[in-house]
């Protein structure tokens, strides 16, 4: 499967992979920084965006085969991949598989205990109905503050200080995408992530957890830099589940500073 994609930028490629919800626009608070100083490929992931969906199981290992078939088909061998969320479990399993080059995971999924996985999709779910049968009137209620601080509260740490445009690809992903109910499936029914020993990845990984994140929350960082003990672990202070949504020019200067 062919993935849709935009590249930007000129230099050493770079591969993003958005999370659950919307497709490569959930970059786009970043992805012209990240143009100036390298040739950025964003993704949207089967089911996401304008890629049609898996016809087989949806699960986190299919949705990285269709990364890992991307990157072979592109030419992108040793490229260094970065995601967000569901994406960033996606670019550490890459890497387990020794796939790609230099790797950036933001607050990861994949490295919940049994009792929050339980937590997290009892509390995503309603959030993910609720956008749905809110979608009709999904931008005027996003481009208030009041209102888009009660709707985000679970996904950023500053939700009143975001602008509409900002948030609303990823919002309004979660209520349209083909793939969201599914992919939530493989995240809260799925196995763990399963880690990689010291030595065995094929580039630099640098994880990034926002300290107020209430999705994959902030002590699930210690499991997964156990899981990957080559790991080195950044912490985003006052960020939510986005770091590329509270804390853009931080998150720039990270993935820029972790890849080659």
């Amino acid at each position: 499967m062919t993935l849709n994609h935009v590249r930007r930028g000129s230099g050493s490629p770079l591969l993003l992979v958005h999370g659950l919800g919307a497709g490569w626009q959930s970059w786009a608070p970043i992805i012209d920084d990240l143009a100036e100083h390298r040739e950025v490929i964003a993704v949207d992931l089967p089911g996401f965006g304008e890629t049609p969906s898996l016809t087989g199981e949806v699960s986190i290992a299919t949705l990285t085969d269709s990364v890992a078939d991307f990157i072979r088909e592109q030419g992108l061998d040793g490229v260094s991949t970065v995601g967000q969320s569901m994406g960033g479990r996606i670019v550490l399993e890459l890497a387990r598989r020794g796939v790609g080059g230099d790797t950036v995971a933001l607050d990861p999924g994949g490295f919940w205990s049994d009792r929050e996985l339980v937590a997290f999709g009892a509390t995503l779910r309603p959030s993910i109905a609720l956008v749905r049968a809110l979608r009709g009137v999904l931008p005027s209620l996003l481009g208030n503050p009041v209102a888009r601080t009660v709707l985000l509260a679970q996904l950023s740490a500053r939700p009143w200080a975001l602008s509409r445009d900002t948030v609303l690809p990823d919002v309004r992903g979660l209520a349209d995408s083909p793939a969201t109910a599914a992919a939530m499936d493989a995240l809260t029914k799925g196995p763990k992530q399963r880690g990689a020993p010291a030595g065995t990845v094929p580039g630099r990984v640098t994880i990034g957890w926002g300290r107020r994140d209430l999705v994959t929350v902030p002590r699930q960082a210690a499991r997964a830099t156990e899981l990957f003990p080559d790991a080195v672990l950044h912490w985003f202070e006052r960020c939510g589940h986005f770091p590329q949504w509270d804390a853009p020019h931080e998150a720039v200067r990270l993935i820029l500073d972790s890849t080659s």
